[in-house]
């Protein structure tokens, strides 16, 4: 069974010799073999991996369980909850409105979904949430709203947001959360784009790189990773996504230009993690949309953009998947296509059937072990980095949370310094 032992830094030290006794001198190279004069040159050992070691010690149940992020209903750990730590080994929960009622429920919350893991040995969990500011905003009413990223945007302050990044993590990390699906890198190219809107920091790709970039960095100064989205670029569609499938008509000289950009430079900056979304690019892939399409994730994220990091897909519970495909063969096809975690936010049967499909397609063959196992091992690398454990919550301190919340926002009032931004 994998522990949350597994999670702690990689690489140990020699135990030391007990009192009295010397440490072992290191032997000394034998004489080279051969012609007088010719060194015997021996291979260089690699050293241990032990995220891949732990990972080829999990069996293939646990191994798809890290590929799932699911949601919950309710807001107790009930008895579904408890399946998909005990035997689907899911690799962590989001969490939405509907599951949070108050600071004392959501600390609650978490601390036994992790206490349930733990008992378990579990890989110690994702606990994630969307929280972006503005409109998008899921953590409890006693906590000071953090601005829109349209309002980030329009004041311009880099190190305003950067504060609010972290003053973000500092209300995560309080409450034992761990990802959030935050900051938003869409560029708002469209005027009639409704479902990103003031979700966006603004028209300009300069603009949403300065005040997203800072965010994502806040997130992580406070251990929380940060998952940016929604790649490779939500900013010009008509169509929300959750009721069906948005087409991008754009070709890849117009994305480089505009959409790509942001994305390009978090990925520069030290990205973790890259949401991609349900919309359809039929200049780069006219059959499946972004989040299935291996040209997508793999030819353009993984190989041209450089990164190596964690692929979510957008919920799979959304209308232009669930009215185009079965749930199932999409989180195969996310999977192939090169994704890291499918995110299965709402429904205990969905989010089975995905676990299921991907179960069978790596039995069968048509997800080999291989391709498995390389996401295991981002996920693991990643939990490993923001040092997961699986403990509860200390108390809460909203007052001095929301005191940090409204000294980071009264930056983006603050008068600009001397000689620039």
């Amino acid at each position: 069974m994998i522990t949350a032992a597994g999670m702690e830094g990689c690489g140990s030290k020699a135990p030391a010799p007990p009192a009295g006794q010397t440490a072992p001198q290191p032997q000394q190279p034998a004489e080279p073999s051969g012609e007088a004069g010719q060194e015997q040159v021996q291979p260089a050992l690699k050293p241990r991996d032990e995220i891949r070691d732990q990972v080829e010690a999990m069996s293939l149940d646990e191994k798809v369980g890290q590929l799932l992020l699911v949601g919950l209903d309710g807001t107790v750990v009930d008895g579904h909850a408890r399946e998909w730590i005990h035997t689907y080994h899911a690799g962590g929960f989001i969490l939405f409105r509907d599951n949070i009622e108050n600071a004392a429920q959501l600390a609650q919350l978490t601390g036994d979904l992790k206490e349930a893991n733990r008992s378990g040995g579990g890989v110690p969990l994702w606990l994630s949430l969307d929280e972006e500011g503005g409109r998008v905003s899921r953590m409890p009413a006693e906590l000071a709203k953090p601005p829109s990223a349209a309002a980030v945007g329009r004041a311009d302050k880099p190190a305003a947001s950067l504060a609010i990044g972290r003053a973000v993590g500092r209300e995560l990390g309080a409450f034992g959360m761990n990802m959030n699906f935050a900051p938003v890198l869409d560029v708002f190219s469209n005027p009639g784009n409704t479902v990103i809107g003031d979700r966006a920091y603004g028209r300009d790709p300069a603009q949403v790189i300065r005040m997203g970039i800072q965010a994502m960095k806040g997130l992580q100064s406070q251990q929380v990773a940060a998952v940016v989205k929604h790649f490779p670029g939500h900013g010009d569609t008509s169509v929300d996504s959750h009721y069906g499938l948005p087409v991008v008509t754009h070709d890849l000289d117009r994305l480089r230009k505009v959409e790509l950009k942001p994305f390009a430079e978090a990925v520069r900056s030290g990205a973790d993690a890259v949401m991609v979304a349900h919309i359809l690019l039929p200049k780069l892939d006219a059959e499946v949309p972004a989040s299935l399409s291996r040209r997508v994730v793999t030819g353009l994220l993984r190989e041209e953009m450089g990164f190596s990091g964690v692929v979510v897909t957008d919920d799979l519970v959304m209308g232009a998947i669930t009215k185009r495909y079965d749930l199932g063969q999409a989180g195969v096809q996310a999977v192939a296509a090169g994704g890291d975690v499918l995110l299965v936010g709402h429904g205990y049967e969905a989010g089975t059937a995905v676990f299921s499909a991907v179960k069978r397609a790596v039995q069968e063959g048509v997800i080999t072990e291989a391709r498995l196992k390389e996401s295991v091992v981002r996920i693991l690398r990643l939990k490993a980095k923001y040092r997961l454990r699986d403990e509860r919550p200390g108390a809460v301190d909203t007052a001095a949370l929301n005191e940090e919340m409204k000294n980071a926002m009264k930056g983006l009032e603050a008068p600009l310094p001397a000689g620039g931004k």
